[in-house]
């Protein structure tokens, strides 16, 4: 039995995955990577309020602002998948770092709706990518067994940057203004690419000084050249219902991502500091959340050996917890019950954020950027309708009771599609024999 094909044995001690391994140095680049794309993606929701004071926009407008980055992000979600499996995780996030670090950096010099949208729309163009980028690396460097824990901890570094932007950039705001956390952090960005690309290699088989045991823990994915084609019509029909489930996570993500410190700020007039403080406190529970759902599921996948029931089971604890822990908000509690809840309800939606990204892993290793590009489709294309949904209903109403009953409605929605939804395998030389019969 090959590398990629070994499977995990019940009830197996679980492979290391960072400790003595060259693994971990590609795990640790990766967190980084992440965790500043966060940042850079969402400090826009903290300097909101800022935002839409200097340049005079309405709560719609800058839904709009905030919407646009997904617009373009949802566009290129499988083709940006597909392009880094052809040129390789290496060069593609080089390319895409510096790209994104650009972008960051203009929003920081914008001077008006119309700038801020075309900033914004450049950011989500080359971030695109690079989440289906970083999980094809991983693919080729993470052993079967610790798919769902790797995708948590970097998604655990992605909801940390979430969560410090709000303390970081209100921070910046008062001392600097808010133009100055883009410019900061495009610069950091555009250092992390050239850092990457120093470090990473492709296939660990030629990274100098890896040892033949770690090599026989991972798969051998091989060369685009030596790759099958990819089985468009099997992957799109296997990874279709978890697009779905990923919009209903997706929607509420976005809740999150974009509205929190707005909430705070007009229902419970909260000041620049403490709504950002605020904000940190409820997002910090999906740093928790992200990397806990790995773990549980990993284990269970170690006990069963049945992939789709671990995810399964996390999707529904997740789904369902979130949404039980959101229903306070619909009646607009006191500040310090909303902050619990909404805390708890992230928390419990972080549960089910390394299960939808470990899927495409677990059922497509060769062609997981192409796999999860589409999975992330979900997420893209709900941040395009979310912002822009709730802003308008915010306007229409002057509070946030229908946006909150919505989103609970929603993640009903996404468990009751988790619980039936069977994402299987798909076998390289079955799906290639499969093209060849078709032509």
């Amino acid at each position: 039995m090959t590398a990629a094909t070994t499977t995990p044995q019940k009830h197996a001690k679980a492979t290391p995955i960072l400790f003595h391994r060259r693994r971990g140095v590609v795990i640790v680049l990766l967190c980084v990577m992440y965790f500043i794309s966060y940042f850079d993606r969402n400090n826009i929701a903290t300097a909101g309020p800022s935002i839409i004071k200097e340049f005079g926009l309405t709560t719609t407008e800058f839904g709009l602002a905030a919407s646009v980055f997904s617009v373009f992000y949802a566009l290129l979600q499988i083709f940006g998948g597909w392009i880094g499996e052809r040129i390789g995780p290496r060069r593609a996030l080089l390319i895409l770092g510096l790209l994104w670090g650009l972008s960051t950096l203009f929003t920081g010099l914008v001077v008006g709706l119309v700038t801020l949208l075309i900033a914004r729309a450049i950011l989500g163009f080359s971030e695109s990518a690079t989440f289906p980028t970083a999980t094809q690396a991983m693919s080729r460097w993470v052993p079967p067994d610790r798919n769902g824990l790797v995708q948590g901890i970097v998604h655990s570094a992605s909801r940390l940057g979430t969560a410090l932007a709000p303390i970081a950039v209100a921070a910046m705001i008062v001392f600097s203004g808010w133009r100055s956390s883009f410019i900061y952090v495009g610069i950091l960005s555009m250092l992390w690419a050239l850092i990457w690309f120093a470090m990473f290699r492709d296939r660990p088989k030629d990274l100098k000084g890896i040892t033949a045991r770690e090599l026989s823990e991972v798969p051998d994915i091989p060369r685009a050249a030596e790759r099958p084609p990819v089985p468009w019509r099997r992957l799109i029909r296997t990874i279709l219902p978890v697009t779905l489930v990923d919009f209903g996570y997706g929607w509420v993500a976005w809740v999150f991502f974009t509205w929190i410190p707005t909430l705070l700020a007009t229902t419970y007039h909260q000041d620049v500091s403490t709504y950002g403080l605020l904000t940190s406190l409820v997002l910090i529970g999906g740093v928790v959340g992200d990397t806990l759902g790995g773990v549980l599921s990993d284990r269970i996948l170690r006990r069963t050996l049945n992939p789709g029931f671990a995810r399964r089971v996390m999707l529904l604890i997740g789904f369902i917890g979130s949404g039980l822990c959101l229903v306070p908000l619909v009646f607009a509690p006191p500040l310090n019950v909303a902050v619990v809840s909404l805390a708890l309800s992230f928390f419990f939606l972080e549960l089910t954020n390394a299960q939808l990204w470990a899927i495409p892993m677990d059922v497509a290793p060769i062609w997981s950027g192409t796999a999860s590009g589409m999975m992330n489709t979900g997420f893209a294309v709900a941040g395009i309708v979310s912002p822009i949904v709730v802003g308008a209903l915010v306007d229409a109403t002057g509070n946030f009771t229908i946006p909150f009953g919505l989103s609970v409605g929603i993640l009903v929605a996404a468990a009751v599609l988790a619980g039936v939804m069977r994402p299987k395998r798909i076998d390289p030389v079955e799906a290639s024999r499969t093209i060849d019969q078709a032509n």
